[in-house]
């Protein structure tokens, strides 16, 4: 049986004999309130960082999957989700938008681990859904890892490991910081950091204060803009909603050590910046800008990245993740590639032909050579950058 919750009010909705009841909730803040679970997902699967994203996009209507055991009553999953019309297609996917790195649900201590329960999980959630009183088109679930705290993701089962046309990007490092130095040698570190430290003032800092930090971000939103207008491309980080969500995931998350926010300056001015999330040992590089061309001598935003590591090295942290998309700098930092899944699902016929598009496009996927010279043909940019 699924329950749809619209308003506060409880319509029933037949599905057959499945082992699954999905709740749909339209609050954030009740669902988690309702959510005792504490299995860690990825950095993203954070109640912080979904009490930012939710309250910043107020454009779009929240849809929170919740899925209990039918007969237990025990959690199964909460799936972050919203709906939205695009196109006049009315879409179900990922509280997202392009600022999520990685995409899964909050797993329950009674997740699937098989094939079988997973894709059972995954039918409960497309009926509940095909069911939506102001109706849906098509499902997108994108970005997936194929794991979630360790426990394999149901959601994956949908699609094909490394269907997604990005990828995570891991260093993981010993207990021997220097060890690892060692392999990045060829970047030249140490001999920046030397360069830079000859300015009167220079000093790498980790902001622990939220004013401070938000003083500090208003100087990477100006120090990206001013990069992203050299290269041609858009940009939009600092504005509306997405200017909300980095603003208050800082205002509410650096005191906790959530988000976390490093410069490099010297008296002269602040030469690189950094933004990111710590989920216990596991630290995700969410944005890094310079201040341009006039410091590129010293390498500022290759030098930030390190600076940052060591010091939250110090802190615990074994694991770092350069986040989405492959850039050379990454490979020089020694990132392995984490592929992730994509997942289209057409909940009526209006979705059916987007559907086709979507697994056209992760077919061709597997021919790299090909989806690169078709990338090139559509003219293509990134929306990162290589440091």
């Amino acid at each position: 049986m699924a329950v749809l919750e619209v308003g506060g009010l409880n319509t029933r909705a037949l599905s057959g004999a499945s082992a699954f009841r999905v709740e749909l909730v339209r609050d954030w803040a009740v669902a988690a309130s309702r959510w005792s679970s504490d299995i860690p997902g990825t950095s993203f699967q954070h109640k912080q960082w979904f009490a930012a994203w939710y309250g910043a996009f107020n454009s779009v209507s929240p849809l929170i999957a919740m899925i209990y055991d039918a007969s237990t009553h025990r959690e199964i999953a909460l799936v972050p989700l919203i709906h939205r019309v695009q196109g006049g297609v009315r879409l179900v996917e990922f509280a997202d938008l392009d600022l999520t790195d990685y995409n899964a649900p909050l797993l329950g201590l009674d997740a699937p681990g098989d094939e079988a329960g997973a894709r059972a999980l995954c039918q409960a959630l497309i009926a509940a859904l095909r069911r939506l009183p102001e109706g849906a088109d098509l499902l997108r679930m994108q970005k997936m890892p194929a794991f979630v705290g360790g426990r394999p993701n149901p959601f994956v089962w949908l699609g094909r490991l490394g269907s997604c046309s990005l990828n995570g990007n891991l260093v993981e490092t010993e207990d021997d910081f220097e060890t690892y130095r060692t392999s990045i040698k060829k970047m030249q570190l140490p001999r920046s950091w030397r360069v830079f430290n000859r300015y009167p003032g220079a000093e790498f800092e980790i902001i622990d204060k939220a004013d401070a930090a938000l003083k500090l971000l208003d100087l990477m939103d100006t120090q990206q803009h001013a990069r992203m207008q050299c290269l041609g491309l858009p940009f939009n980080l600092n504005e509306g909603a997405r200017a909300k969500f980095y603003r208050d995931l800082i205002a509410n998350g650096i005191e906790e050590g959530f988000a976390v926010v490093s410069s490099l300056k010297c008296d002269e001015a602040t030469v690189a910046t950094v933004l990111g999330i710590r989920r216990q040992k596991t630290f995700v590089f969410l944005r890094i800008s310079n201040a341009g061309r006039r410091w590129s001598h010293c390498s500022p935003s290759r030098l930030i990245v390190e600076r940052t590591m060591a010091a939250l090295h110090q802190d615990g942290v074994r694991t770092f993740d350069l986040s989405v998309g492959n850039y050379a700098f990454k490979r020089r930092f020694g990132a392995v590639p984490l592929p992730l899944t994509d997942v289209s699902i057409a909940l009526g016929w209006r979705g059916m032909p987007y559907a086709l598009r979507d697994h056209s496009a992760q077919r061709l996927r597997r021919y790299p050579w090909l989806a690169e010279r078709v990338g090139r043909a559509l003219g293509k940019l990134s929306r990162d950058e290589d440091i």
